[in-house]
């Protein structure tokens, strides 16, 4: 499905930039309502973090609600949490953010897109960081 004009899935520059500005933003201001208003009620979203810290959910959360969950979790094992957007790439109906978190380590959400809306994402992390994020929540 094509996104309409305009919308981030296009990739129009200044939109992907404003979206990375405010996701950003939201993360740094832990706004989980921030943080989940571009994303589908039915999103699919993965991560390797998530499979160490979310029980049975194989590192795969579907729906909003599953992603408000995890994040609420996250953040509250690592009140410290902050990222720097150090690079954004944009495909054809989807973004990845490359960033930084307060440790040092890079990762990358890769967002795919269907009109304004994420509905499905990924949390990569470089291979050290991956072990070094489960740490850091108390997950070996």
């Amino acid at each position: 499905m094509r996104a309409p004009a305009g919308s981030i899935a296009s990739v129009d520059r200044e939109a992907a930039q404003k979206f990375a500005a405010g996701w950003e933003q939201a993360w740094n201001a832990h706004d989980l309502d921030a943080m989940l208003a571009h994303f589908s009620q039915d999103v699919v979203f993965s991560s390797p973090v998530a499979a160490r810290i979310v029980p049975g959910s194989e590192g795969v959360l579907n729906g909003k609600d599953a992603l408000r969950a995890y994040w609420a979790l996250g953040l509250s094992l690592i009140p410290e949490l902050h990222f720097v957007v150090l690079d954004v790439f944009a495909g054809v109906d989807v973004l990845v953010l490359a960033y930084q978190n307060q440790l040092g380590n890079r990762g990358c959400e890769v967002l795919k897109f269907e009109g304004e809306l994420v509905v499905e994402g990924h949390g990569t992390y470089l291979i050290d960081a991956a072990d070094d994020v489960s740490r850091a929540v108390g997950v070996e």
